[in-house]
């Protein structure tokens, strides 16, 4: 059910939101969470579609920011609040509330966005791609207990990883780390069956990758060793090796789907690695709330060489 709404404000929004669920006879009591989406015109629908996605694993109520600053000084001055929301098939398991904020009120999202959230559930705050330098003191980052960059997404990862690592605040993280959970996954399992000590490592990526960067952080600070960082073709991280005093481990991935396994003094191993799909990146990060200490560890580590 969708139910558009021109030239409002937040509480004909509510009241929009409640008499869909009425009409439809689906209560919010199961809801877990509200992720408030903030992105522009351009990226809104694969973000849209995404969050969409991971509600099939966390029922939430998705708030949509976007934000139209107008093309003269005269329409920045104007300020309208238009609104779609979208209750039962139209929003995955959950509800969408689509905000497009014109003029001045788009400064002040925050006060359209605190009205309409759900009580007692936590609140996360996604920026799709790009986001404020200090997210934690963002006016809609502090009302979120979790909140979600993606340096992938901007210009210059690694300049963002830098802004990242200076403002960081327990409760941010970004996709660029959870793009790595099967790689960290495999590397541990490795290094468990190898028993040997690391002398050395390296990651290779497409140029400036920021998983790839804060994978060789991350080893780096794990294990005590130089980390050289190479460029290949792509896409995305293609190999990462390790040097141990009994031989080299290396994970290989040069088409993004499958991944090769080698151990010293062990055959070969072919094993699934695909790229997976903002939706999962999502419902990943929505599974856990509390403070990610790792990535904090691996987002200060020492750059790799």
């Amino acid at each position: 059910m969708k139910t558009d709404l021109t030239d409002t404000t937040a509480r004909q929004i509510d009241r929009a939101v409640v008499e869909a669920r009425r009409a439809l006879g689906t209560p919010a009591v199961g809801m877990v969470l509200t992720l408030v989406l903030v992105t522009d015109e351009e990226n809104a629908y694969d973000a849209l579609r995404a969050a969409e996605d991971a509600s099939r694993v966390h029922p939430s109520r998705t708030i949509v920011v976007i934000r139209r600053p107008g093309r003269t000084p005269r329409d920045r001055q104007l300020s309208r609040i238009d609104a779609e929301v979208r209750v039962g098939a139209d929003a995955g398991t959950g509800e969408t509330v689509l905000l497009r904020l014109y003029g001045e009120v788009g400064r002040h999202a925050e006060s359209v966005v605190r009205p309409l959230l759900l009580p007692d559930v936590p609140v996360v705050v996604w920026w799709p791609v790009e986001a404020p330098e200090d997210p934690r003191h963002d006016p809609l980052g502090r009302l979120a207990a979790r909140r979600i960059t993606d340096a992938y997404a901007v210009a210059d990862p690694i300049a963002a990883l830098g802004d990242r690592a200076r403002c960081h605040a327990p409760g941010d993280t970004d996709l660029a780390w959870t793009r790595l959970t099967p790689w960290r996954s495999m590397l541990a399992a490795a290094l468990d069956q190898a028993r040997a000590d690391v002398t050395g490592a390296v990651v290779e990526s497409e140029a400036d990758n920021p998983s790839a960067e804060l994978l060789a952080r991350w080893l780096a600070h794990r294990l005590g060793v130089p980390v050289e960082r190479r460029t290949t073709e792509g896409p995305v991280i293609t190999a990462v090796g390790l040097d141990t005093v009994d031989g080299p481990i290396r994970i290989d991935r040069p088409d993004g789907a499958l991944a090769t396994l080698s151990l010293p003094n062990q055959p070969e191993r072919t094993l699934a690695l695909r790229i997976r799909s903002t939706a999962e990146l999502i419902a990943e990060e929505l599974r856990h709330l509390d403070a990610d200490e790792v990535y904090a560890s691996a987002l200060h580590g020492p750059v790799a060489e």
